[in-house]
């Protein structure tokens, strides 16, 4: 036998490359229409010759280093198993979800003021896992995910015709619109004033009246009301007292105010005189309070010629009349007073 030469260093074993370990897969769902990037991260990365989930390849990937992968995931559905093949091997598979894309189908109510803080509710399917709710490019200031077919959002402020889509891992819905409105303007109260016991029909006039949901006087709900027209509202005022601010609430918002005041009832408490001739044209004083928007005087049924000379007192030119005692009253804005008597007096006989 030969010896073997001192000089020669003796073959060694070729190593053996270990198989790829995989540990997350983020995000580890993504739409059913693939497409999305995903990142792979564990070890053993290096000479990376395939990435798959289930039975597709990715679509694309990059190996950044020995412990990350970027892939492009394709298209799928359910859940798969996603592997990494190197010249060590194939890893350990980790779950991918291919999540359904969402449908957005009605939102209630469509519509609501430019200022936002609508409470709107979304119907459709696929809402698990909502990421995002948008009215055009504005997020929602909030939403909440009641199930599967139903989220509750609430409105930023916009303009015009919004559209709202929902995202999930699942990709995000067509859009359904959201329309903002414009807050109503009120110009006129006609009249702008009446008793406080309610009652006076009064008409509104301004712009952007269109479903009109309230009319309010103060802090009272009108009577009654009919928008007659997007520029104009009739109304019954309810009771009240001094000056209310009347205001219009429509899907838009609250308008401006403008102020109805009440009138209050007017009372007499003396006349003076409180007698004088047949004939007419003997001057009376009224006095009392509430007196400022009178609109009549009477002597009896006849009504008289007056004149407001303030709050608490009006002249009025008697109308002639046979002789004797007659009651007096004054009919205001704000009603109609208590009346006192006033006695005609024959002329002297010859």
């Amino acid at each position: 036998m030969k010896d073997a030469d001192p000089t020669t260093t003796p073959a060694r074993p070729s190593a053996v490359a270990a198989a790829p370990v995989l540990t997350t897969v983020v995000p580890a769902t993504g739409p059913a229409a693939g497409n999305n990037n995903v990142v792979l991260n564990g070890n053993g990365f290096t000479g990376t010759t395939a990435v798959t989930f289930g039975p597709k390849a990715a679509l694309g990937y990059n190996v950044g280093s020995p412990t990350q992968i970027t892939a492009i995931a394709p298209s799928g559905t359910g859940s798969v198993a996603v592997t990494v093949k190197t010249p060590g091997g194939t890893s350990n598979a980790v779950t991918y979800t291919y999540a359904a894309a969402p449908s957005l189908t009605a939102i209630t109510p469509s519509q609501g003021p430019s200022s936002g803080g609508t409470t709107v509710t979304l119907t459709g399917s696929g809402f698990t896992a909502a990421t995002a709710v948008t009215f055009g490019t504005t997020a929602a200031t909030s939403y909440t995910v009641n199930s599967p077919t139903q989220i509750t959002a609430t409105a930023p402020p916009g303009t015009g015709a919004a559209p709202v889509t929902v995202t999930t891992p699942g990709g995000s819905t067509g859009p359904v619109y959201f329309f903002y409105l414009s807050a109503p303007s009120l110009i006129t109260l006609t009249p702008s004033q009446g008793p406080s016991s309610g009652g006076t029909v009064v008409t509104l006039a301004g712009s952007g009246f269109t479903g009109t949901t309230a009319v309010i006087f103060g802090d009272t709900a009108a009577t009654s009301l009919t928008v007659n027209s997007p520029t104009q509202i009739t109304a019954t005022a309810p009771p009240g007292t001094g000056a209310a601010p009347v205001t219009v609430t429509t899907p838009g918002g609250t308008s401006n105010p403008v102020v109805y005041t009440y009138a209050p009832p007017p009372v007499i408490t003396g006349l003076s005189p409180a007698q004088g001739p047949t004939s007419a044209g003997a001057g009376i004083t009224l006095t009392g309070s509430g007196l400022t928007t009178a609109t009549t005087v009477r002597f009896g049924t006849l009504p008289a010629a007056f004149t407001v000379l303030s709050d608490t007192a009006v002249v009025a030119l008697a109308p002639a009349a046979p002789a004797g005692p007659v009651l007096v009253d004054v009919i205001t804005l704000g009603g109609t007073s208590n009346a006192l008597p006033y006695t005609r007096l024959s002329p002297p006989g010859i």
